[in-house]
């Protein structure tokens, strides 16, 4: 049986700030992301199952990602809670916004990093991730690749 690759993709609005910037993005603002995530398995070929021909269905994966990233993500501002910016998320999660706090710079590279590990992690034996393709702006995307990091 064939390997075969599906995708799904979603959205998500969230604010960040990259502390220690020398641009514009030192500053919190704000991106409607786009996330490609790219599976890779086998159909399943057991007649009796009802997802028989599906590498995985694709509601299930929408699950595993909403839960994982979307439902956390989406309008929340992230901020790496190892700079200074402790105090601003502080202050803005005592006003009842939701924040999120990480232990890297929350750039689109590794922001997509800890999604990998995120997804990968949920997914069904015989499922393997194989890329996501996290879009920041129209122009700009981060992308990561299982066989890149083997």
């Amino acid at each position: 049986m064939s390997n075969i690759r599906i995708t799904k993709q979603f959205t998500f609005e969230t604010g960040h700030a990259l502390y220690g910037y020398d641009g514009k993005c030192k500053n919190v603002h704000g991106h409607s992301y786009k996330l490609s995530v790219t599976v890779i398995g086998t159909p399943i070929t057991d007649t009796t199952n009802v997802k028989y021909g599906m590498v995985i269905d694709f509601g299930d994966l929408k699950k595993i990602v909403k839960e994982e990233i979307v439902d956390l993500f989406d309008h929340a501002t992230v901020f790496n809670k190892n700079t200074p910016h402790i105090e601003l998320a502080n202050e803005l999660m005592t006003r009842g916004h939701h924040v999120i706090l990480v232990d890297y710079q929350p750039t689109s590279e590794n922001m997509v990093i800890d999604f990998a590990a995120k997804i990968g992690g949920r997914l069904p034996n015989g499922i393997k991730l194989h890329s996501l393709r996290l879009q920041e702006t129209e122009s700009s995307f981060a992308e990561w690749f299982a066989v890149d990091n083997l």
